[in-house]
């Protein structure tokens, strides 16, 4: 019986069993403590269709910021030995990472990844999955600017409209040159402004958006003020 014993206690561990006790020595680093913790807080808005760019850039911050953004981008990959305290301490990490990455989507898209094994893995699906459809958005988007015209709304209405569009834009993870913007909204305004637009489209040197805005809000008052007087 004391030989069994002792030939069981001389018998080497299986690999199996090697990767189980350095996992169960693999510690959780205080930076994904807190990551994990907070992501919800960090990233407030699930991911969902419409707000991919935006949800890429928050998320993509916030792992860069704690160390983590190579379980992303791949640039820190598993080490080669699945026995190793260093890749039990990997995937530890990358296990909690993809946890996070799943607490941030929305029930709509999480089926996309929800089979995925790493979190480089789910990143890259939601990349090849939701990318396309943030470019059909910001093309919806553009085109809109384009057909936007003032007619009959008040100008605060219109501008807000505008203001409205370039905001989406940007949230889908698109920009638009100051210099459009001020085009598009003299292409719609009402013919009425028809001389305050030759005015801007013939100045010698380039204004800057704000400018732009005060002059016409200055244009629009005078105009306001102008028809009530005629009005009495």
């Amino acid at each position: 019986m004391g030989d069994q014993d002792s030939a069981e206690a001389l018998t080497p561990s299986s690999p199996s069993d090697q990767t189980t006790n350095t996992i169960a020595t693999a510690h959780i680093p205080q930076p994904l403590k807190f990551l994990v913790s907070n992501i919800k807080n960090l990233a407030p808005h699930p991911l969902t269709t419409e707000n991919y760019p935006i949800w890429r850039v928050q998320l993509l911050q916030q792992f860069t910021a704690n160390g983590y953004a190579g379980h992303l981008t791949d640039t820190i990959p598993a080490p080669s030995d699945p026995t190793s305290a260093a890749h039990a301490q990997w995937i530890l990490v990358d296990s909690n990472l993809l946890s996070a990455l799943f607490s941030t989507v929305s029930q709509s898209i999480l089926p996309y990844i929800i089979t995925t094994s790493t979190a480089h893995e789910a990143w890259t699906v939601l990349e090849r999955r939701l990318q396309p459809t943030s470019r059909s958005r910001v093309i919806q988007l553009k085109n809109g600017l384009y057909m936007v015209q003032m007619k009959d709304q008040p100008m605060q209405q219109y501008l807000t409209r505008i203001k409205t569009i370039v905001d989406n834009i940007s949230a889908s993870g698109s920009t638009i040159d100051p210099e459009d913007i001020m085009l598009h909204i003299l292409n719609g305004l009402h013919p009425t402004f028809n001389s305050f637009k030759s005015t801007i489209r013939n100045l010698l040197l380039p204004i800057d958006l704000d400018t732009f805005y005060a002059l016409l809000c200055r244009r629009n008052s005078f105009a306001t003020r102008t028809q009530s007087r005629s009005s009495h």
